[in-house]
């Protein structure tokens, strides 16, 4: 259509003709520059949460209201698998991440106790279509009744669980170290407490505490350049932010708003973005994008992307990369926007093909291909 468009020009006016010009260019310009398809599968989810590969082919998935499903990535069988944890869908809790190594699941959701409500971790094994012997090996204390702010993420690294736990809208209990609630946990595979938790070096802190001073963490992925675990968190109106994990570190909240503000437009604390003592974030953003999963993308459908990191907004609806340099984020280049909702997580195949799911009913699991 382009040669057609350059004769029509002729009847236009000369202001018309720039603008036309322009936007042909930047449309031609961005064809070259980037080229993916985004497919959408046969696979039916309702406000699906969590990912991770069983095999190079099998992917298990969560929904916020209580199911999982075992998807085949070749035929895109979609079958429900048997299982019996307690998980209660409430506000932005239900059955929320999932995790896996080899038979062994983890996974993450919040659940009630006499009117209350937190973030709890069981593990069971995959036999077939169930989930067999699973059982509770974390829940964060205390429960509290509002259904805000569960995070929650889970990453394997080494012999270890790292598990993100969201701050319940309770503000500045993320700086009390009496609780987990806010902050990031480590625990071994079936629940124990490692022995080099940072308690070790700082005895008012409880012996799972990892990390503290986050809000609502609900991105997490291992950096293979680093080997470092990194979390996405909500910030307030303003603030959101990437960032390591480190022992025995603290991000500040409700000390900082890492550039927000609250909600009534109020400062967080003494209105400061950072202070001396407090663990910067690697990347903010202001305004906020309400930031989901993320991903540290390795493969070879897209070298271009190598060992930068796959972001989700479920404000703005997007799939982003931050770029890096000299193991630095330097520039967000956004993929794509409101094809498919709130971008809540995604995975990566053997392929380097990118698996992603939205917190949106009535939807689907997409796969970005070249």
């Amino acid at each position: 259509h382009f040669p057609h468009l350059i004769i029509r020009l002729y009847c236009l006016s000369d202001h018309m003709k720039k603008i036309l010009f322009l936007l042909t260019a930047l449309i031609y310009f961005q064809a070259d520059i980037f080229a993916a398809k985004l497919e959408k599968t046969p696979v039916v989810l309702d406000a699906p949460w969590g990912l991770t590969w069983i095999d190079s082919n099998q992917l298990l998935i969560t929904q916020k209201s209580g199911e999982i499903f075992l998807v085949d990535t070749k035929g895109f069988t979609q079958t429900e698998i048997n299982h019996d944890i307690p998980s209660v869908q409430f506000g932005q809790g239900g059955l929320l991440d999932i995790t896996s190594e080899e038979n062994m699941v983890w996974v993450t959701c919040s659940i009630k106790k006499k009117g209350k409500y937190t973030t709890a971790v069981f593990q069971g094994e995959l036999d077939g279509n169930n989930l067999i012997n699973t059982k509770l090996i974390y829940e964060a204390l205390p429960y509290i009744s509002n259904s805000k702010h569960f995070g929650s993420r889970i990453e394997i690294l080494g012999d270890y669980l790292y598990v993100s736990i969201g701050e319940r809208g309770k503000g500045m209990i993320a700086q009390d170290t009496s609780n987990s609630i806010g902050s990031i946990i480590r625990l071994h595979k079936n629940g124990d407490i490692p022995k080099d938790n940072p308690y070790q070096d700082k005895d008012d802190w409880l012996p799972e505490l990892y990390q503290i001073g986050v809000r609502n963490p609900q991105g997490m992925s291992l950096d293979p350049l680093t080997n470092t675990i990194f979390i996405s968190n909500h910030g307030p109106k303003g603030g959101d932010f990437i960032g390591p994990v480190i022992s025995g570190s603290n991000y500040g909240w409700k000390k900082v708003g890492w550039g927000g503000t609250n909600y009534s437009g109020t400062k967080v604390g003494d209105g400061n973005a950072w202070e001396p003592g407090l663990l910067k974030p690697d990347f903010i953003w202001v305004p906020s994008i309400a930031v989901g999963g993320i991903k540290f993308y390795q493969g070879e459908a897209f070298p271009e992307w190598q060992n930068s990191l796959l972001v989700g907004s479920l404000k703005f609806q997007y799939l982003s990369v931050l770029h890096r340099q000299d193991n630095q984020f330097v520039k967000e280049e956004i993929i794509f926007q409101d094809h498919i909702g709130r971008v809540r997580d995604m995975e990566i195949n053997d392929k380097g093909e990118i698996y992603l799911i939205a917190d949106e009913f009535d939807s689907h699991l997409y796969i970005l291909k070249p």
